[in-house]
């Protein structure tokens, strides 16, 4: 079943005097986040409306965004680490081929024959890439690397992820 709605950026630091954030999309891509009326967001596991005043591309894959009532560094700041949640309609489109990390949760981890091997819990992102944290039927967890030489085909409609390294899973 699909995620109806899902975190599509972070909130980095304050940047500059008028309480202007640093936000990091999670997909790359500023263009869903700019010009936007609000946001929700989630500070420490609670959820809260914000209305933006102005957004604009930073550099890169950053946007910087001003909410109302942040209106200093200090009020800013307090804003750092928060995540930015948005439906999935108004999320970065997908190209051909494309998912996106919260349609991974809970896929089968398949083998060529079509053999369950597990399941997808969760996904951490980091630098070197994504890891897809793989629940086994013995419930052991294995950390599998999201890259082309460990899986193959991903069907998000049928619900399964090909892995074409099983050992890597013993």
């Amino acid at each position: 079943m699909a995620v109806e709605e899902f975190v599509t950026a972070v909130v980095m630091s304050a940047f500059g005097l008028e309480g202007f954030v640093k936000i990091r999309p999670l997909s790359g891509e500023t263009s869903h986040l700019l010009g936007r009326k609000y946001f929700t967001l989630r500070i420490k596991g609670q959820k809260k409306r914000c209305a933006v005043e102005a957004s604009r591309r930073l550099s890169g894959a950053l946007a910087l965004v001003k909410f109302s009532g942040v209106d200093n560094p200090e009020s800013a700041a307090l804003l750092k680490g928060a995540e930015i949640i948005v439906p999935r309609s108004e999320a970065a489109p997908l190209a051909e081929g494309e998912f996106y990390i919260e349609d991974l949760k809970g896929l089968k981890v398949v083998d060529a024959r079509g053999v369950e091997l597990g399941v997808i819990d969760g996904v951490i992102e980091g630098g070197g890439g994504d890891l897809v944290s793989v629940v086994l039927p013995c419930a052991a967890v294995r950390l599998v690397p999201f890259r082309n030489e460990f899986f193959g085909a991903v069907s998000i409609k049928e619900g399964w992820a090909e892995i074409l390294s099983p050992w890597i899973l013993d």
